[in-house]
């Protein structure tokens, strides 16, 4: 006789108090169809890391609209976990994110959820890869608060909002703060995309936070040589010819 399968540990990832106590309740229901230990509850995606890292988590029952961190970019920094979780979707209805859900055959649920469908979802709930993770969010443009890196199998979370400088450097970017320097393995075209309100480029490989910008100066003895200091910084970045005009008129405009 087959020893019984132990219980899937989920988490319950929803800004909303009644959202999560009735997938608490539809769970419940469906203690008969499949066996479920609910591990903890958060209601938000920087809560649901922290909580994640810490104790085994098999699935994750993930909101997409949330405060700050959504679902989808909480997602993102999951999967540069060494295991990662398998993810499942709620979300309102919305027909352009179902569309996308259906497309990367992610599985969702549609608020309020219900017994059967949850049943069915948690069934065959899988990790999502890096590459399905992206087409969601393109059907979702929504700028991260975070970026991440995996040091020794752990998220390590970079908020935007501390970045000084992205410069990118063979396949890698380097992302600078006041305090250290991570690699990241992303496109620097594709930040600039997503952060553009934030972020200004001043070389063909360099991105700088607008709101850190203290002084740009030239370079002695260079006619068009020009250099850009930001606050937290004590390195001089350069700044490229074809972006100084285009540096002074953004600049005007902050």
């Amino acid at each position: 006789m087959n020893a019984p399968s132990p219980p899937l540990r989920l988490l319950i990832v929803d800004d909303e108090a009644p959202a999560r106590r009735r997938l608490r309740d539809v769970l419940a229901d469906c203690a008969g169809q499949i066996s479920v230990d609910v591990v903890g509850e958060v209601d938000n995606g920087l809560d649901a890391l922290s909580q994640i890292q810490q104790q085994a988590v098999d699935t994750v029952l993930l909101d997409i609209r949330m405060p700050g961190m959504d679902g989808l970019e909480c997602a993102a920094h999951l999967n540069r976990l060494d295991n990662p979780p398998a993810i499942i979707f709620s979300t309102a209805y919305d027909a352009y994110a179902c569309q996308a859900f259906d497309l990367n055959a992610v599985d969702y649920l549609l608020k309020p959820v219900r017994a059967d469908r949850l049943v069915r979802a948690l069934s065959r709930a899988h990790s999502l890869s890096a590459a399905t993770i992206d087409h969601l969010r393109e059907a979702h443009p929504k700028a991260r608060t975070h970026l991440s890196v995996n040091e020794k199998g752990r998220i390590v979370l970079i908020p935007v909002t501390e970045i000084l400088y992205l410069k990118a450097e063979l396949k890698y970017v380097t992302v600078c703060t006041a305090t250290r320097e991570f690699l990241i393995e992303e496109s620097l075209t594709r930040l600039e995309s997503e952060f553009a309100e934030a972020f200004l480029r001043i070389h063909r490989n360099c991105l700088v936070a607008s709101a850190r910008i203290r002084e740009i100066g030239k370079l002695p003895g260079d006619d068009d040589g020009h250099f850009l200091r930001l606050d937290g910084l004590d390195e001089r970045l350069m700044v490229s010819r074809r972006q100084y005009s285009a540096l002074r008129e953004k600049i005007k405009s902050i």
